[in-house]
């Protein structure tokens, strides 16, 4: 089975998208299947058209950087315009049995257009939706005249695709209300690869002598800085804390739009010298990070983004027999049992969470059972060999409706 993957962009940037689909083509080979690349401009500039990355070969679209290209609706205009030119040229290359697109829906209109013209099935996968991550970024105002376009681009694309699938029931739910036939839509649920994360890594103690967090009671967070993920009320959360627990540190790894915002509110808040801001730290070190960490905490906000789409960092959490606390969104819901793999607290409360975290603490006792039923639940259920297994009735099916022999 010859799958063509078109993805938004892949390693060797870091993000969430790019791990998932690292660890989506990882399992994928390990079943056998074939699999190949190809990144919009959205990849940025590369010194190669063609590149090989992690033992995986990737193919990128040529970006041009003409003034006009990077206006409002003119760009995203320029990403499907660029990336349908590039995907005819590769689809020619690797005679693919399959296309499967990647949000956003900007790589699935491409797609649907040359596996028409080519007579290739699509599978369009959907992460997010575009029009939701608009809004948290302040590019598009909720249900206004550009997130209705956006969106009803996206049901357009969802209505085409020969197969669909998602990463979580909130989003599979969603579709299927856009009047998406649900036996065409099917989840394949963000997961962990257990061969990455060790319950016992020794702490790395001259990262801890030059953080300042010997003998310090730490918490925290490690991620990227959105004014989705609510690291305000994080650091509302410490005045409370603090008389109880005159040694406690809020450890931030990571950056992103919020950094400066969060710095300023750390001086506002009197509690600069309880925070501690590493900045972006390379991916194959944020191990040492989480050892400093006694319990981590995710803050998301409630919105549609949030209580739709279910996150990595609980699970990356639980693989790793770390203590965490989470708040009450509808993507952490669908992960985490409250009392028994996490504890969960009203979103947007400071005073919610001061009162977990301090719970937590009081309760020594609960933590040995807060590990094992974590870790046990990516072990037997939200590994990537289960999670990727799901592709292969979906691809499967489309084979045999092309009338191909299924390997």
């Amino acid at each position: 089975m010859r799958i063509l993957h078109i993805l938004d962009h892949s390693i060797p940037l870091h993000s969430g998208y790019t791990f998932r689909t690292r660890s989506i083509l990882k399992a994928q080979r390990a079943l056998g299947w074939e699999t190949f690349h190809l990144t919009s401009i959205k990849q940025g500039l590369t010194n190669s058209l063609e590149e090989l990355i992690d033992n995986f070969h990737f193919y990128r679209t040529p970006v041009n950087n003409r003034f006009i290209n990077t206006l409002p609706i003119i760009n995203q205009i320029a990403v499907m315009t660029s990336l349908t030119q590039r995907l005819n040229e590769v689809v020619d290359i690797v005679k693919p049995d399959i296309l499967h697109a990647h949000s956003p829906v900007l790589n699935a209109i491409p797609t649907l257009y040359v596996g028409k013209r080519k007579g290739i099935p699509v599978v369009y996968e959907v992460r997010a939706f575009w029009e939701d991550a608009a809004v948290d970024h302040g590019t598009s105002n909720a249900w206004g005249l550009r997130y209705r376009l956006t969106r009803g681009l996206e049901t357009y694309a969802l209505k085409r695709a020969n197969a669909i699938t998602t990463i979580c029931e909130g989003l599979r739910n969603d579709i299927v209300k856009r009047g998406i036939d649900e036996h065409k839509v099917t989840t394949i649920p963000n997961a962990v690869d257990l061969t990455q994360f060790s319950l016992d890594h020794p702490t790395d103690h001259s990262l801890k002598l030059r953080l300042g967090l010997q003998n310090k009671r730490v918490i925290g967070f490690i991620g990227s800085f959105y004014a989705y993920e609510g690291l305000e009320i994080l650091l509302r959360s410490l005045p409370s804390l603090l008389p109880l627990y005159p040694d406690l540190h809020l450890l931030l790894v990571g950056g992103g739009p919020q950094e400066n915002f969060l710095k300023q509110l750390s001086q506002t808040l009197g509690i600069q010298d309880k925070v501690i801001f590493t900045g972006r730290v390379p991916h194959e070190q944020v191990e040492k990070y989480y050892d400093l960490i006694e319990v981590l905490v995710y803050t998301r906000l409630s919105m549609r983004l949030t209580d739709l789409v279910t996150p990595l960092k609980p699970l990356e959490a639980m693989a790793q027999g770390k203590l965490f606390i989470a708040s009450d969104v509808g993507g952490h819901r669908e992960l985490i049992r409250d009392g028994e793999t996490g504890l969960l607290f009203k979103s947007g409360d400071p005073d919610a969470l001061a009162k977990k975290i301090i719970y937590l603490f009081n309760t020594p006792d609960l933590w040995k059972s807060l590990i094992r039923a974590g870790r046990a639940y990516v072990e037997n259920e939200r590994n990537w060999e289960n999670s990727v297994a799901r592709y292969n009735p979906v691809y499967n099916q489309l084979l045999i409706e092309q009338g191909k022999t299924v390997e």
